[in-house]
């Protein structure tokens, strides 16, 4: 499988993806500049977390109106797989890839720990080795992760399934406390109405080696190589 890792000035979480992919998952991936338009060749592209231009005026506002965004609606209008990390979460809602928007954390603090998750919908591209339910433990590092979404929206995602994941203590409770920023109904990960795009803010290339405590996101990034396979 074909990966492209978009690189936005200010991004900081690129080469951990980048070497992830090709060192964990054994798979073809590439750096892609935030000027360049020429991404047909992959099959799917992560927008990775960081600062895309230093979050002037919105996180992830600046980086919607680059050429590789551009090309990157155009390659997700077609079909093809993406998806965002945290601050890539923030651009494909910017970029209107994807509902809602990410807000500061209600606390007002960055937030910065290993979060549980639960998994609300497993029969997507990039959940389908979870089971439904399933507890997951990926870290955070946010301060703009409060995610938010009007109530017709939201009604309209729960029905066709767009909730992938929700924040969760370590039982699977869905609870204010286990909600580290505020996002309505504990919403952590979600998707657009195909199921080709896929943000969320926890970063699953930082859990993806057992030396980093926890190797719960490679269910995530193994996911979509099952589903191209």
């Amino acid at each position: 499988m074909r990966f492209g890792v978009a690189v936005y000035p200010g991004s900081n979480c690129d080469y951990d993806t980048y070497r992830v992919i090709r060192d964990v998952l054994k798979e073809d991936v590439q750096l892609i500049d935030y000027r360049s338009t020429d991404i047909e060749h992959y099959d799917c592209i992560i927008l990775p977390g960081g600062f895309s231009f230093g979050d002037y005026l919105r996180p992830g506002t600046l980086a919607s109106h680059t050429p590789l965004t551009g090309a990157i609606k155009d390659f997700a209008d077609r079909g093809g797989f993406v998806i965002g990390i945290c601050n890539g979460f923030q651009i494909l809602t910017e970029a209107h890839l994807l509902p809602g928007a990410l807000m500061p954390n209600i606390h007002g603090k960055f937030v910065c720990r290993h979060q549980y998750l639960r998994v609300e919908n497993a029969d997507t591209p990039f959940t389908n080795q979870c089971e439904e339910g399933q507890i997951l433990k990926i870290p955070i590092a946010h301060h703009d992760g409060n995610y938010f979404v009007d109530e017709d929206t939201l009604r309209k995602m729960e029905d066709n399934g767009q909730i992938i994941l929700r924040y969760c203590d370590e039982f699977g409770n869905i609870t204010e406390e286990a909600n580290p920023n505020g996002s309505i109904r504990n919403i952590a990960g979600v998707s657009n109405e195909k199921k080709n795009v896929f943000g969320l803010m926890p970063h699953p290339e930082r859990a993806s080696e057992s030396i980093l405590g926890t190797e719960d996101g490679l269910y995530i990034l193994r996911s979509i190589l099952e589903h191209h396979s």
